[in-house]
């Protein structure tokens, strides 16, 4: 059975320099990233997960179908690396996809990958209730996506101010 790791915590918390150093004692590396250079911040902030990251990860820019990169036969000692999941999540929500029908393909198809697999999440439950429904739907859908996820690994960190709290 592969290892199915769950790294999770607030923003700017080290998730991802976590989950790349979690992933250095694979000789196959991919990472699959699921945001979208749309405006000129959030093409800062790939230059600088591309940056931060060692030149031996494969990169696959994905942001929506995760399930037919997890489905490949990958050879002996592959990690996927997917950063993240909360931007999957609002991936979904934005090209009206059935989040629950995706989540439950993902759940089911996670333990059959042939590589072990990493997933970046964020936690968005510790903030202020936000003002408006939409706001509210999407941390309420990423804190169920978080739980499912959580069940799913064999391995949960949750990372604050850069620090590891192994939970599972």
């Amino acid at each position: 059975m592969n290892k199915i790791s769950l790294i999770f915590g607030g923003a700017k918390s080290g998730k991802s320099l976590y989950a790349e150093n979690l992933a250095s004692p694979y000789s196959n590396k991919i990472y699959i990233a699921t945001a979208e250079a749309r405006d000129e911040e959030m093409q800062k902030r790939i230059k600088s997960h591309q940056t931060q990251r060692d030149k031996h990860w494969e990169t696959i820019e994905e942001p929506i179908d995760l399930i037919s990169h997890l489905t490949k036969s990958h050879p002996e000692n592959t990690v996927i690396l997917i950063d993240c999941m909360t931007i999957w999540l609002s991936n979904l929500m934005e090209h009206n996809q059935d989040i629950i029908y995706v989540t439950e393909a993902l759940l089911n198809i996670l333990p059959k990958s042939t590589a072990d697999v990493i997933l970046v999440s964020n936690e968005l439950g510790l903030s202020i209730v936000p003002e408006n429904v939409l706001a509210r739907a999407f941390r309420d859908e990423q804190g169920l996506l978080n739980q499912k996820l959580a069940k799913c690994a064999t391995n949960v960190v949750f990372i604050a101010a850069g620090l590891p709290l192994n939970l599972k």
